[in-house]
Formats: C-alpha cells, structure tokens, sequence
C-alpha cells in the first residue's frame, strides 16, 4: 500500500520506552518500535523522532527543585532515550542521526534545520533530542515546533490510549472518542491531550496530528498508510 504522507513527525514519550516497568528502558519495546520505524522508512517516507525523558526524570514533578534545572535534566534525559533508539535503528540497518538542541558535540549535531531536512532527504532518521532547549517547554511544544521547522505533513503522537476521548477511558467505560477533533476544540475543552502551547503552534501553522496507541507498535506503518486508527486533529 502507497503511505499517505511523505514525511512525518514522531512523537514518543518516554514513559513508552521504559514499557511495563515504567521506569528506565526496555529494550525489547525499543527495538520493537524500531522495526515498525524501519518499516515506515522501507517504504519511503521521511521519519523524524521527538522523544520525551519522563521515563528518567520529569522536571515538573521534581518538588522544590529550580524549574530551570530540573528541565535542564530533563532534556538530558531526552538525550539517553534519543541514542537508545539511534542504536536500535542502527543494529537494523537504518540510517539515523541524533540532533540536540544543546550543544554536546562530542554525542551528537548540533540542531541546524537545513541539516535535518537534508538528513531526511538522503532517507535518514533524524532524531532530535533536548526539546526545545528552553526550560518552560514540553516536549509536545518541542515536536510542534520541529514538525513546523522541517514542513513535515503531519505530527504523529503515539500515546498509551487509542485517540481521543471526552474522559479518561481507563477509569470510565463509557468514554467516547472522537474520530476528529479541531485544536479549538481541544483548547475550548482543555482535553489534555498536549500542552497549549503544542495546541496552538500546530494551528496556526496548519499542521494536523494523529493520536493513536503505540502498545502495537505496527500501528505506526497503519497509520503512515492512511488506516482509519486513532483521532486525527485539525483545523477545518
């Protein structure tokens, strides 16, 4: 089957590395979304990674911590999930770069955006570590940001829930989920699904994004295929 977008911005959290345990990496969970990542690039599409850190540390929950600090290591732990998956997609033959958005030269590039989108063009994995490298911004904002940079056709969020619904569907059974949504929508209802922030860059840059589960991995080349899975957010 013919995919749908040419190319694309992946969204993982970390928490979705650490698997079941939580907490750390689980590698048999990176390298199986890894191979659904080679997949995608088998059949031509241009993939870039934006990855969380929540699975090492999480700045807003550090208690009495300087803001600033605790999102400066948060970032990088972005950094120890962004070589994780490098690694996996190397050991399956798959071209990748790291980027960061703070400079650590001896590990990976530097984040220049010409570079990137000519990594992606040769038919690289490009992935960015680091967030935005501001303190104060979520990795979601971080992905918005960079999905804009690189005009990919779409962001996709890879969450632990099916798209989105009107009420957490882990604790309430009778939860609808949408099938589409627009980020007004989302904004007007504070669904929580990203952070403002993330909410209104993609809106105003006109770019959608696709909320689906990643507990199958497969489900990414589904969606890179046009499948109908997840919820999809727009602007009319």
């Amino acid at each position: 089957m013919e995919p749908k977008y040419k190319r694309i911005l992946l969204k993982l959290s970390g928490e979705v590395l650490a698997g079941e345990q939580k907490v750390g990496l689980n590698f048999d969970t990176v390298n199986s979304i890894c191979a659904a990542v080679k997949q995608v690039v088998d059949l031509g599409v241009q993939v870039a990674v934006v990855v969380g850190g929540g699975n090492f540390f999480r700045g807003r929950t550090s208690g009495s911590m300087d803001h600033t600090r605790a999102d400066h290591m948060g970032m990088l732990a972005t950094v120890m999930n962004s070589l994780a998956l490098a690694d996996g997609l190397e050991q399956l033959g798959v071209p990748v770069r790291v980027q960061t958005a703070i400079t650590m030269q001896q590990i990976a590039e530097p984040y220049i955006r010409n570079r990137a989108v000519r990594h992606l063009e040769k038919g690289r994995v490009v992935i960015f570590g680091c967030g935005t490298g501001n303190p104060f911004f979520t990795t979601d904002t971080a992905a918005a940001l960079r999905a804009a940079e690189i005009d990919a056709d779409i962001m996709f969020k890879a969450s632990n829930v099916d798209g989105i619904f009107d009420k957490d569907p882990h604790k309430y059974p009778d939860a609808k989920k949408y099938d589409t949504l627009s980020f007004t929508d989302i904004l007007a209802h504070d669904l929580r699904v990203m952070d403002g922030t993330a909410a209104s860059l993609c809106r105003d840059n006109k770019l959608p994004i696709l909320v689906f589960n990643l507990e199958n991995p497969e489900n990414i080349v589904k969606a890179v295929q046009g499948e109908n899975i997840g919820t999809i957010v727009k602007e009319d």
